[in-house]
C-alpha cells in the first residue's frame, strides 16, 4: 500500500492539514484494489491502528470517500477533529447520501467538495459542505467569480487546489480562498535576484565545500567554525552529548569525534534550517523528509555507496526555492559530489531514478514510484515504511534544531 500526504496551507502559508494520496498496490487504481472503498477502508483502519499522528503531526487529515464508503462507520475511527470528509467530484447524489453526510455533519465532520465543478446554487450537495475545493487548472479563478461571491457570503471556506506559481496564490488569496494545496511553495521567485548571502550562511558554504574536497582538512574546517562562536558552541554540544564524560577540549577534537560524514549531514541541516527563516516551515521539513527518504531508498537498491550523496541530493533539493534561484547556479556555489549535480541539475545520473521516485511518492504519481520500484529492485511494502519513518526522523530533527 502506498499512502502520501500533500500539505494544505491556510493564508499565512502555515499548514492547515493534509490530503492524503493514497492506492493499495501496483495493480490498482487512484483507490486500488478491488474498489475504492476497500482502499479507503484499509487507510482508515491503518491510520487508526498506527496512529494518525505518525504521518500527519497535530494537523487535520483530508481523507476522500465515495457514495459508498461513506455509509461504513470505519470513518468514525478517526474524531472529526483529525479529518476533513471529502468527498469525490465522480459521486452519485441520491437522498441516502444526503441523509448519511447531514448525519456525519451532525457527528461533527466537516464536508468538503474536491474538484468542484458544478453548478454551484444547484447541487444539491453544495448546502451541507463546508470546504469548496476548486481545481485551478480545471476551473481558472476568472471563471469561478461568481460562484466564489455566493460562496463566500454563504460562510463557505474556499480551498485552492493545483496552485503552481506565487502569482495564483496570491490572486487566489484576494479572491477569498483561505485555504491552498499545490507545489508553488516550492518554487523559486527568480525576478533578477543576486545571490547574496550573510556572513553565517556564506561560512555553511565554505564548511560544505571543504568537506567534499578530495582531502578535507580538519585544521581548516576547525578554522572555519572557530571564526563563528554559536556554530562553534553548537558543535561542541553536540559531541559533548556524543562523549558522555568523555573531555571534549577543542573544536577539532569534536570534528574527529563526530566524523566527517556525520558532521557534514548536520551541517546541511544547519544551514537549510537558517537559509529557510523566512520561507514556509513546510518547505524545510520536506528537504529533511526527503533526506531520510533517499538515503533509505539507496540503502533498498543496494547502493550502498551512494547513501551518503543520496540523502545530501535529497536535503539540497528545494535549495533553488530556498533561494530564489536556479538549481544549477545555486550548486555551483559548493562543491558537491557529480551524482548529486547530475540528479539536481541534469535530471540524470546514478541517483536521478531515487530522486524521480521521492518526487513521484510524495505528488502520488503511482506510475512513476512503480516504475522506478522496479528499476531500483524495492519491494513496495519498504517505500511506504521508509517514508513514515523518514517523517518521524524529520519531525525529531525539527524539535532539536528549532
Amino acid at each position: 500500500m502506498f499512502i502520501a500526504r500533500q500539505p494544505i496551507f491556510n493564508d499565512q502559508l502555515e499548514v492547515f492539514g493534509y490530503e492524503l494520496l493514497f492506492r493499495l498496490n501496483r495493480h490498482s487504481t487512484q483507490f486500488g484494489g478491488v474498489s475504492s472503498q476497500g482502499a479507503t477502508a484499509m487507510v482508515i483502519t491503518g491510520l487508526f491502528e498506527s496512529g494518525l499522528e505518525n504521518l500527519i503531526d497535530d494537523k487535520i487529515a483530508f481523507i476522500n470517500f465515495d457514495e459508498i464508503f461513506i455509509h461504513s462507520d470505519a470513518l468514525e475511527l478517526i474524531k472529526p477533529h483529525r479529518m476533513i470528509v471529502e468527498m469525490l467530484e465522480d459521486i452519485n447524489v441520491d437522498h441516502t447520501l444526503v441523509n448519511r453526510l447531514t448525519d456525519i455533519k451532525d457527528m461533527g465532520y466537516s464536508i468538503a467538495l474536491d474538484d468542484f465543478a458544478q453548478t454551484y446554487q444547484t447541487y444539491p450537495l453544495t448546502p451541507l459542505a463546508d470546504i469548496i475545493k476548486y481545481d485551478l487548472l480545471v476551473t481558472p479563478l476568472e471563471t469561478i467569480a461568481a460562484d466564489i461571491k455566493i460562496g463566500l457570503a454563504q460562510g463557505k471556506t474556499l480551498l485552492a487546489e493545483k496552485v503552481e506559481t506565487l502569482d495564483e496564490f496570491l490572486k487566489a488569496k484576494e479572491m477569498g480562498f483561505t485555504l491552498f494545496q499545490g507545489y508553488f511553495f516550492s518554487k523559486p521567485r527568480i525576478a533578477g535576484r543576486s545571490l547574496n548571502l550573510p556572513p553565517s550562511q556564506i561560512q555553511y558554504l565554505r564548511l560544505v565545500t571543504e568537506i567534499n574536497q578530495d582531502e578535507p582538512s580538519f585544521k581548516r574546517l576547525a578554522n572555519l567554525i572557530e571564526q563563528d562562536v554559536t556554530l562553534s558552541y553548537r558543535l561542541l554540544r553536540l559531541a559533548s552529548f556524543r562523549a558522555g564524560s568523555e573531555t571534549i577540549c577543542s573544536v577539532k577534537f569534536a570534528l574527529s569525534y563526530i566524523g566527517l560524514k556525520e558532521f557534514e549531514r548536520w551541517i546541511s541541516i544547519l544551514m537549510i534550517h537558517d537559509l529557510g527563516k523566512d520561507k514556509p516551515a513546510e518547505l524545510i521539513k520536506i528537504s529533511l523528509i526527503r533526506t531520510r527518504f533517499a538515503e533509505s531508498l539507496a540503502k533498498r537498491a543496494g547502493m550502498n555507496q551512494l547513501e551518503h550523496e543520496s540523502a545530501l541530493m535529497g536535503l539540497f533539493s528545494i535549495l533553488d526555492a530556498l533561494l530564489d534561484q536556479p538549481m544549477n547556479e545555486v550548486l555551483a556555489e559548493i562543491a558537491l559530489p557529480q551524482s548529486i549535480l547530475d540528479a539536481l541539475i541534469d535530471n540524470n545520473g546514478l541517483l536521478f531514478p531515487i530522486y524521480e521516485l521521492m518526487l513521484a511518492y510524495e505528488k502520488g504519481d503511482w506510475a512513476v514510484v512503480e516504475a522506478n520500484s522496479e528499476t531500483l529492485k524495492i519491494e513496495e511494502f519498504y517505500i511506504y515504511h521508509d517514508y513514515r519513518e523518514a517523517i518521524s526522523w524529520a519531525n525529531n530533527v525539527i524539535d532539536n534544531i528549532a
